[in-house]
């Protein structure tokens, strides 16, 4: 009977979680949009038969109509290809450089709130010092070293949220370090990596999801940032940020070019930060009803 009542009760325990999640309006919608952004990026070659980067010159600055949903750019090309397309870059983007960063920041945090002493001292004046510089500014000098790209934009968005997660992980390695279950694990002779591994991050996943959640809808930002200034993905490949750049020019006379990917980033950013306050009520012990 022992054996038939965890798994019971594990799964009574997500019931209570989800009702939770649920009763949070908020939160839902956030979940919604959030899915939604992803399905329309990762399904676009289904949603639309339009090449996104095909270019009709002819047709430039073609105002919306039943065959081009969002008009086409200066280029002839299609709106709403080019916006859903650029979806996958910038949740490709947003994941990977949210993983990267935690990964690195989760690691040094937890590092360094575990060992103390000097250890600690470096590892987190390192983190004061990368979290002085704004968060831009950081992005463009990591991609001036290194140039732009794809992989490099994740590399740059990553090193700039690792800080995020080191002071989380810290904060929270300090804490449960002197817990019975991590005293006698010492105690037993475990190793500091195990003692990490499966006792102390087990503990704080919870907050490094929630965190997680919220900082996607910030490297979506960041992203859209960079390549609004030219250092994100080489052209002609579709990205939110310079499909904006490439609108400003036509405000006037053909505001939808810069109007509907801005509306595609406040769509995915909004999501994602709903979403992570969500989770956050529902996985903080704190904020539980």
């Amino acid at each position: 009977m022992g054996a038939e009542a965890v798994p019971a009760k594990t799964s009574g325990e997500r019931r209570r979680l989800w009702r939770t999640f649920a009763r949070n309006r908020a939160a839902v919608v956030g979940l919604v949009l959030a899915i939604l952004v992803t399905i329309l990026s990762v399904a676009a070659p289904l949603v639309t038969s339009h090449d996104p980067v095909a270019q009709e010159a002819r047709f430039r600055l073609q105002p919306p109509d039943q065959t081009h949903l969002l008009g086409r750019d200066s280029f002839g090309r299609d709106v709403f290809a080019r916006v859903l397309f650029a979806g996958r870059i910038s949740l490709l983007v947003g994941v990977c450089a949210v993983l990267l960063g935690g990964v690195i920041g989760s690691t040094l945090g937890l590092m360094a709130g575990y060992a103390g002493g000097k250890i600690e001292n470096v590892i987190m004046r390192f983190v004061d010092t990368l979290m002085a510089f704004p968060s831009l500014l950081l992005g463009m000098l990591v991609l001036a070293v290194l140039g732009p790209g794809l992989v490099k934009m994740i590399l740059a968005i990553g090193i700039m949220l690792s800080p995020a997660f080191a002071r989380v992980m810290h904060g929270s390695a300090l804490s449960l370090k002197k817990r019975e279950f991590v005293e006698g694990a010492r105690s037993v002779g475990a190793s500091t990596p195990r003692i990490l591994a499966l006792h102390i991050l087990p503990n704080v996943m919870g907050e490094v999801v929630v965190l997680g959640s919220l900082w996607t809808a910030s490297a979506i930002r960041i992203e859209a940032n960079l390549s609004f200034i030219g250092l994100g993905v080489s052209p002609p490949t579709p990205t939110w940020g310079n499909m904006i750049r490439d609108g400003t020019p036509h405000l006037l006379n053909a505001p939808y070019l810069s109007v509907f990917p801005g509306l595609a980033i406040l769509v995915a950013v909004l999501g994602f930060n709903l979403l992570g306050d969500g989770l956050r009520d529902v996985l903080d012990p704190h904020l539980r009803e």
